[in-house]
């Protein structure tokens, strides 16, 4: 491989590892904090770089966070695992982990859309994945007929959303099995007949 070749393939290994640590310091910073205590500073530093180079590699505070919000959505799948479709008390396993974990980043971000508009896309989308995953996992569960259908999902959505949880936990004080508990039956009721 001729020189520059070379030089321009360490370069790009540099300029991907670079952008690899600013984006693990960003959800690290997003994770502790609330998005206006977060700063291009604490990031720039956690990730051993400049703010200059962090705004070459994501422009903005804002780039930053939709950047660290992608790892965040890989992290959601990791906390949840594999769910088997129909295994109820699987999916409210994978629910607790998730929450548990980053229930609290979630309400936040809820919290923050309001004062930071390029938060309301990114919520938008964990909102269809989790749609999506609710209806996959409960499918055995969820009447075929459409009007009734659409409610059931509704109905599953408002049980099994972080607002639940945060309520469950953080402002009724109860504790993870008790929270658990109280989603069961909040989604096993979601459906009015054939619940396991």
């Amino acid at each position: 491989m001729p020189a520059r070749e070379y030089d321009m393939a360490r370069r790009s290994v540099v300029v991907e590892r670079t952008r690899e640590r600013l984006i693990r310091a960003a959800r690290d910073q997003f994770t502790d904090r609330r998005y206006a205590d977060v700063t291009l500073v604490e990031i720039a530093d956690a990730a051993g770089v400049t703010v200059q180079t962090l705004l070459n590699h994501f422009g903005s505070k804002e780039g930053m966070l939709t950047a660290a919000a992608e790892v965040l959505g890989t992290d959601v799948d990791e906390l949840r695992g594999h769910v088997e479709p129909g295994d109820i008390d699987g999916a409210i396993a994978a629910l607790m982990r998730q929450y548990e974990h980053l229930g609290d980043v979630n309400w936040w971000f809820v919290a923050d859309s309001e004062r930071v508009p390029s938060m309301v896309p990114l919520l938008d989308g964990a909102r269809a994945h989790q749609r999506s995953w609710l209806r996959e996992t409960f499918e055995p569960f969820v009447p075929t007929e459409e009007a009734v259908r659409d409610e059931v999902l509704a109905a599953l959505f408002a049980a099994a959303d972080v607002g639940t949880w945060k309520l469950l936990r953080r402002d009724l004080g109860y504790t993870p099995e008790a929270t658990a508990a109280v989603l069961r039956r909040l989604i096993v009721g979601a459906w009015a007949q054939g619940a396991p």
